[in-house]
């Protein structure tokens, strides 16, 4: 649906328009009514720029748009408002709403500033009453005049509104033993309903959310949502059709009215088009445009104007406007709210971007993981976002830079994940503190020296704390084989099975007071026990390091396989380990 809305030139000034990426310069927003096509666009997620109606569109704004209460500014009918064009308060615009007699809260905008005087008609539905309204009987000249031309056919005559409504209560009346249907759009009309309800002495049923608009309206109570209660019922108007006609007819006689002023044919006897129109005939526009005499006249649907009703505007000299320097800065500013708005955003962004990581030693891989590292970081940023309080008291345990991680378990791979790549997935066991992870060597650090910890698992679970007291060396082993084989050998092409290395140390437990020298014996021991558990479950064997002819086997055996850092300290160069 396209709307029918407008973007004054040379002014920060929108009328019915909400496209505003279509008008960056555009500051000041105008709402004739709520017809649906002149708020194409405009959301509940409006913000940053002012919205100005009537008090009754404000209600139903905020009904049917939820849109919040900080943007919408009502203005009385009849009653001048300033409103700034710049951010220095020297360039202002007076502004004056007029009843546009088309549906409820529908106004006319009449806007005097540096521009000039323009007339905005929006939808409505001319009545001489109109030029008696004081804003414009003080000799004003319209120089811009936007002109509704719904109805702007010169071969088409439409009658008055109460000619058309006596029309409706004949057909009705014809008609005695029939149930009434009546067709409209889900605002406006509502005087037509009130003048059939009183004529007939007749509930007028509607919709529940139809009744939650009349409500709001604050209209006399002749409505009601009770089936069959009344005679006449109304619905949307394209609901009327010729099934629905004749499953209407199966259930008891039923009559179809349609007021409106499009050019209908209709498809049924029982259907009746009657032209009841809330937009200003041809005949109408004529006399607006003969008594107001603007400047030029702009067309609101469409961009053509009929020869005879331009015939009508005087031939005078366009009004030059000069647009301030102070309304083009205010013009090319950034809302404040939006700037804010924006940054906060960026501050979001980046707050959700991971760190890099900062001296993880991988002394081997972990095994049986189902979720990424993007989707543990993701969890643990929103469990962060959810108490200030909780994110404090955390801080200081997350301050340590070296993570250990679980020796048992092999690291997993998230090829499911499309267009993710290799995604690994930790668990996090003990971590050692920044200062002793620089003083100390790796292989003099004990279980005392672990500080208490979070354990990420693998479900969606808050993250459990866990302290250890010294020497439980069991509480290394996580995760529990869950393969549903019963082998525990690995494949060497890949295939998944969960080992795991199961530790005895009830006894460490027992001798918690024993001498150092035990505790120091006890230690050798588990570590010539990992050691070996370790070298068992190792995925190649003697085999792979057998030579194959490249080099004389003489040679290869005088450089011991030692690692890197080693090899240094022993004296040997890098160029003698290439």
């Amino acid at each position: 649906m396209s709307g029918n809305g407008k973007v004054i030139p040379h002014t920060p000034l929108a009328v019915d328009f909400w496209h505003i990426r279509k008008c960056p310069g555009t500051r000041l927003f105008f709402l004739s009514h709520m017809h649906s096509d002149h708020t194409v666009g405009l959301t509940s997620t409006w913000s940053n720029r002012p919205i100005y109606c009537s008090p009754t569109t404000a209600t139903l704004l905020r009904l049917k748009r939820q849109v919040k209460e900080q943007w919408i500014h009502p203005l009385e009918l009849g009653e001048p408002y300033l409103l700034p064009l710049d951010d220095i308060g020297k360039e202002r615009l007076t502004v004056t709403l007029i009843d546009a007699n088309h549906c409820p809260g529908a106004v006319m905008f009449l806007f005097e500033g540096y521009f000039g005087s323009i007339l905005y008609t929006g939808d409505f539905r001319y009545t001489p009453s109109m030029l008696r309204e004081p804003c414009l009987r003080t000799n004003t000249t319209i120089d811009v005049l936007y002109l509704d031309n719904t109805n702007c056919d010169p071969n088409r005559t439409l009658p008055s509104r109460q000619r058309a409504t006596q029309q409706i209560k004949e057909i009705i009346r014809s008609h005695p033993n029939h149930s009434v249907v009546i067709g409209l759009y889900a605002l406006g009309k509502e005087c037509l309903l009130l003048e059939l309800a009183m004529e007939f002495k007749t509930w007028i049923e509607v919709s529940l959310e139809r009744m939650e608009t009349l409500k709001a309206l604050e209209l006399p109570d002749v409505f009601t949502t009770d089936q069959g209660a009344g005679r006449i019922r109304v619905v949307e108007q394209s609901t009327i059709c010729y099934a629905s006609l004749l499953q209407w007819n199966n259930e008891e006689p039923t009559l179809a009215i349609l007021p409106t002023s499009r050019p209908l044919v209709s498809f049924h006897p029982n259907v009746h088009v009657v032209p009841y129109s809330d937009h200003s005939s041809y005949q109408e526009l004529e006399d607006f445009v003969s008594a107001l005499q603007p400047t030029s006249v702009i067309p609101i649907v469409g961009n053509c104007v009929p020869g005879s009703l331009s015939a009508l505007v005087p031939s005078r000299k366009h009004h030059e406007i000069l647009v301030p320097e102070s309304v083009r800065h205010y013009m090319l500013r950034q809302p404040e709210s939006q700037l804010s708005s924006s940054a906060c955003s960026s501050l979001r962004r980046r707050h959700f971007q991971p760190l890099a990581p900062k001296g993880v030693i991988f002394e081997s891989p972990v095994r049986e993981s189902r979720k990424s590292c993007e989707e543990a970081w993701g969890a643990e940023c929103l469990e962060q976002d959810a108490s200030e309080d909780e994110m404090d008291t955390e801080s200081s345990e997350k301050d340590s830079d070296c993570i250990l991680i679980d020796l048992s378990k092999d690291l997993l791979t998230n090829r499911h994940r499309r267009g993710a790549g290799d995604m690994w997935s930790l668990n996090i066991l003990q971590t050692v503190s920044e200062d002793m992870a620089e003083t100390m060597p790796l292989g003099q650090i004990t279980q005392r020296d672990f500080a208490p910890v979070e354990m990420l698992t693998n479900t969606c679970s808050k993250p459990v704390r866990i302290t250890r007291r010294p020497y439980e060396t069991n509480t290394k082993t996580v995760n529990e084989t869950s393969s549903n084989d019963n082998t525990s050998q690995h494949s060497r092409h890949g295939t998944d099975q969960n080992d795991s290395v199961t530790l005895s140390q009830s006894s460490l437990d027992n001798n918690s007071c024993t001498s150092s020298d035990s505790l120091t014996e006890l230690r050798r021991e588990y570590i010539e026990e990992l050691e070996n558990s370790i070298l068992n479950d190792l995925p190649f064997t003697e085999e792979d390091f057998k030579t194959w002819g490249l080099l004389p086997q003489s040679f290869v055996q005088q450089f011991p396989l030692c690692p890197l850092y080693q090899a240094k300290e022993d004296g040997i160069s890098d160029s003698n380990l290439t």
